[in-house]
């Protein structure tokens, strides 16, 4: 096989957040993504403002952005991404997608979602287009049972990776409370929140 052939038979896996902060949940997430299934990477795309998180407290976006390079520093198989931040706001999944698409033609793109977002996903916006141009890999979340494959569209395919209920919620509150965060984030994440203060009371 050419080595151009190589290239256009990429899967690259989409994993969309926040990341308010990246944390170990995250990503043991995407390595399993990248190691256990047909995806040769998976890319974190870090967004400044989801549409249905409104009135969530965020860092900066350039903050979080350089938490999760810091986090993913080394890693071959992960990418960091901050595309959304030079698109039209809200973001929208399916907007980031297309560009996407058509930035890196040679790329075949694949959505990450947990189960509480699939069952979610009927409203999101142009959710035609998105199940119909676009495969999605769905994973287990905490309260949320998956679906069977026989139950979804085609292009949906249920990946049991493992269920870690860990949230960036929890660990600002940790901050706020003055307790460790050692192991829920990554060493280099850890010292740079605590080095800036961020969420520190």
């Amino acid at each position: 096989m050419s080595v151009a052939a190589t290239i256009r038979s990429a899967r690259i896996g989409l994993l969309f957040g926040s990341f308010n902060p990246i944390h170990t949940g995250h990503l043991i997430l995407a390595q399993y993504m990248a190691t256990h299934t047909d995806l040769s990477e998976v890319w974190l795309v870090v967004s400044p403002q989801s549409p249905y998180k409104v009135n969530q407290d965020l860092l900066p976006e350039a903050i979080r952005f350089s938490l999760v390079e810091a986090a993913i520093a080394g890693n071959n198989r992960l990418r960091a991404i901050d595309l959304e931040f030079k698109l039209p706001k809200p973001n929208f999944t399916i907007t980031t997608l297309d560009e996407l698409r058509r930035l890196h033609p040679e790329s075949e793109f694949v959505l990450l979602m947990g189960g509480d977002n699939l069952l979610g996903l009927a409203g999101w916006k142009d959710t035609e287009h998105i199940q119909r141009e676009f495969d999605i890999y769905v994973y287990p979340r905490p309260g949320y049972a998956l679906p069977a494959e026989k139950e979804v569209n085609s292009n949906v395919r249920i990946v049991t990776a493992p269920l870690l209920d860990i949230s960036a919620t929890f660990i600002r509150q940790c901050i706020e409370a003055g307790k460790s965060i050692r192991y829920l984030v990554p060493e280099a994440v850890e010292q740079q929140i605590v080095a800036s203060g961020y969420w520190r009371k």
